[in-house]
């Protein structure tokens, strides 16, 4: 340190003899601090190249031992003679005892809860429907007979109901038998194979002679009638796919007389209730259904007919049920059951033996072993060494994952990550089931991209895993699944309603997987409504309060450890914060300069995949030290004098130009800029040599007959641009005036000139670090001469006379 400071002195020394020899300063010019500051920047960079070169292994080594520490916790006190080993040797009870087996109670309590029978109860809501599309069924079958029955006004005792059922629906065939041998009276025609055709012309033709003949026609036009009306309602009731009726059961109740038909009705209605009364459970099988409704029909009257009531209700009540689980009794109940359960007590007398030589190790042999502390608890180093070698493979994983990316983390990011990272298995310890990865992988995404973030979800399942003593895969897997969602998305979003919407489909994948891994594992089927379906919905809502969380600690972690989200940089980027509101109103002028240059960084950004908001963001910041001599600047002058030739010392004119650059990092300090942004600041000048001044300086040392002037003087302090974002930031800003000041020029001729400032940066290294090629200077250069040409779109040129008032005073 003694050194470095000694070098500083003489390097600061140095340039001062120098530079009162060759420009032959009678008194002494205040640059020392800008020496200081060039120095102080050089310090700052060796002792950040130091940090890169030491302290990341010392970062990882500590999160090595930290994970180990956490992943391992299991193995500090773990029972040499545990469930499943072998006992090295003979064991015997110093004494006697009585103990709680904890562990297999708690397992039998648990299998009782998720075994348990649902308490079921009748839904009002589906046994009303039920009953509604019974009655509805009723009132269809009323309103056909109804529509079919032509023959009331005929005596029964003249054409007897039978008579008139087969008349309705015997084939077109006969009927035009019958009609044959009504006109012509001759019984001759009539197939002997058909004597029920001889009995209805009989009784049609007796008919005849009670009334008359015009009366038969009469009677016979309306079975016509009748017939097709039959015929035409059949066909609709078969294609009626909402009705519950078929041909068959049309045909039944249609041939019922009233008397009969009302007892059908009642007995149907009846049959219902009771079948509601007692319950319909889900999923009944069709044939107990039937035995069900064939029991109910057994004391009624023979007169009914009772297979087409069982085909309609069995029509009506297939694939329904009026039972439903009623969740808070089976949970009372799935209680009450695991209450019941006695405790499981295991018992030893004073010098019996608990286990022998060479004897596997039994769950109650370990209680009694336990109990009496004859289980040599003790550290398990192996288990240990597997903990840290497994976390030590883990680091790497990620390491080698965030150096493929080029990530380039901070040692604060080291912290947080680290942080991040231990949160998870300490859950586990705590055993409170509900992982925290879904805010994990919020987080990790915001910050870090999806890349890492997927990274350390998925490292952080499986170290919870195996850090778990008793792994629930259901929780594993779903709280797995929800980190991953939102390690993938909340990178791009760009509003805190976008991310609370993750938070919410996040806590719906969760609970849904969760639900159906449980389901893979249950021990019985009726636990699903009443059991899992409750534990799905509460893992999923776990689901959404870790994202809530993440969401709601994102901005403390983003100030703490100077991080930038693309929600923060929105947020940065609105007009209505501190700096940029007085940038707006003390230097309008240079406002108005940062929004074109914004214009064009953003436009190039996009076109090269860069990160928009952030160039957004960075560009209306880069220029916030031109607020400590607004008037230094000629954007803000406004036409009035310029200040530099009142002055007429390029001296003190290029120490007011670079101070706006030492004078912005430190307002950015002061307001809390992230250093990402503050990093726009000096790298959107680098070391670019202030040339009117330098050459303004040059021109009256030539004059004087001093030597020449060294450059150095006149150039910023830097650094040159270290990302691509600033990169186009400097080019943007270059170019901004050179554009503004172009009116009739054509987009070849901007073109022409945007490329020469670019060459001009290029051959002087200000791009070298940047990380933007040779080859992509042209696509930026024709990026800034769209948004240009944008910017200087030719208008309508209105005429004269619409420019001068009219009679009222107004402008036309």
């Amino acid at each position: 340190m003694k050194t470095l400071q000694s070098l500083k002195k003489n390097l600061i020394k140095l340039i001062q003899e120098n530079y009162f020899k060759h420009f032959g300063l009678k008194k002494k010019h205040n640059f020392e601090s800008e020496i200081i500051y060039e120095s102080n920047w050089l310090t700052k960079l060796h002792k950040s190249e130091s940090i890169k070169k030491i302290y990341p292994p010392l970062m990882w080594g500590v999160t090595v031992i930290s994970l180990s520490s956490v992943i391992g916790y299991r193995f500090y006190n773990q029972p040499q003679l545990s469930v499943g080993t072998i006992s090295p040797v003979k064991v015997i009870a110093p004494k006697d005892g009585t103990f709680e087996d904890r562990k297999t109670t708690e397992d039998k309590r648990k299998e009782v809860r998720t075994g348990v029978i649902p308490v079921l109860k009748r839904d009002p809501k589906l046994t009303k429907e039920l009953k509604g599309e019974l009655k509805r069924t009723i009132s269809e079958i009323e309103q056909l007979r109804k529509k079919i029955n032509l023959f009331s006004s005929i005596e029964v005792v003249i054409i007897p109901p039978a008579t008139q059922k087969y008349l309705r629906k015997v084939n077109e065939r006969d009927w035009q038998i019958i009609q044959l041998v009504i006109i012509s009276r001759n019984f001759q025609n009539i197939p002997k194979s058909k004597p029920k055709i001889r009995q209805v012309i009989s009784q049609l033709i007796a008919y005849s002679n009670a009334t008359s003949s015009t009366s038969l026609k009469n009677l016979l036009e309306k079975i016509e009638q009748s017939r097709q009306l039959y015929s035409q309602t059949k066909a609709e009731v078969s294609n009626n796919q909402t009705s519950y009726l078929t041909s068959e059961l049309f045909t039944t109740f249609l041939n019922l007389d009233d008397y009969t038909w009302q007892t059908t009705e009642k007995i149907l209605q009846t049959t219902l209730n009771r079948i509601l009364l007692q319950g319909l459970h889900p999923g009944i099988p069709d044939y107990l259904l039937k035995e069900i409704i064939n029991i109910q029909l057994e004391s009624t009257t023979s007169a009914v007919p009772k297979p087409a009531i069982t085909q309609l209700l069995m029509r009506i009540l297939k694939s329904q049920h009026n039972l439903t689980v009623d969740k808070d009794a089976t949970k009372q109940r799935a209680e009450q059951a695991a209450q019941a359960v006695e405790a499981v007590i295991v018992k030893v007398k004073a010098g019996d033996i608990i286990v022998e030589l060479g004897e596997y190790i039994t769950q109650e042999k370990f209680v009694l072993l336990d109990s009496f502390r004859l289980s040599r608890r003790g550290i398990n180093w192996i288990g240990l060494f597997i903990s840290v070698l497994i976390v030590i493979g883990t680091v790497i994983i990620f390491c080698l994952i965030s150096q493929r990316i080029n990530h380039s983390i901070r040692r604060r990011d080291h912290i947080l990550i680290c942080l991040l990272s231990l949160s998870t298995p300490l859950l586990g310890i705590f055993n409170l089931g509900y992982t925290n990865l879904p805010a994990i992988g919020l987080l990790s995404s915001s910050f870090y991209g999806p890349t890492l973030a997927i990274t350390q979800v998925v490292l952080l399942s499986g170290l919870s895993a195996f850090a778990a003593t008793n792994i629930n895969w259901s929780y594993i897997l779903a709280g797995t699944a929800g980190g991953l969602l939102a390690a993938s998305v909340a990178w791009k979003l760009r509003s805190r309603d976008e991310l609370a919407c993750l938070g919410g489909v996040v806590g719906i994948v969760q609970g849904s997987l969760y639900f159906v891994c449980y389901l893979i594992i249950a021990p019985a089927v009726g636990t699903i409504w009443s059991v899992i379906l409750p534990e799905s919905m509460i893992y999923g809502l776990s689901g959404i309060a870790w994202s809530v969380m993440g969401l709601g600690i994102s901005p403390y972690l983003e100030r703490l450890f100077d991080l930038v989200t693309p929600i923060r940089l929105v947020e940065l980027a609105n007009p209505n914060c501190g700096l940029l509101k007085r940038l707006a109103t003390e230097t309008p002028g240079t406002f108005q300069h940062t929004l074109f240059v914004a214009c064009l960084a953003e436009a190039a950004a996009r076109e090269l995949d860069c990160n928009v908001e952030l160039v957004r963001t960075g560009t209306l910041y880069h220029d916030i030290g031109k607020l400590h001599d607004p008037m230094g600047f000629i954007e803000n002058q406004m036409g009035a004098p310029n200040k530099h030739d009142l002055i007429n010392d390029p001296w003190q004119s290029v120490r007011i130009i670079k101070k706006h650059v030492s004078e912005g990092l430190a307002m950015a300090n002061k307001y809390g800029l992230p250093k990402v942004i503050c990093d726009f600041i000096p790298e959107h000048q680098g070391t670019l040599l202030i040339s009117y001044f330098y050459h303004q300086a040059a021109q009256e040392a030539q004059n004087s007959g001093q030597d020449q002037i060294s450059e150095e003087g006149f150039r910023y302090a830097g650094p040159i641009p270290q990302l691509r974002e600033t990169g186009i930031v400097m080019l943007a800003d270059g170019c901004e005036a050179a554009l503004r000041s172009l009116k009739e020029a054509t987009p070849e001729m901007a073109l022409v000139m945007v490329q020469k400032i670019f060459k001009a940066r290029w051959r002087d290294n200000q791009l070298k670090d940047s990380g933007i090629r040779y080859e992509e200077l042209s696509i930026i250069a024709e990026v800034f001469v769209k948004v240009w040409q944008q910017f200087h779109h030719q208008r309508i040129v209105y005429p004269k006379s619409a420019l001068e008032p009219t009679n009222n005073g107004k402008v036309s």
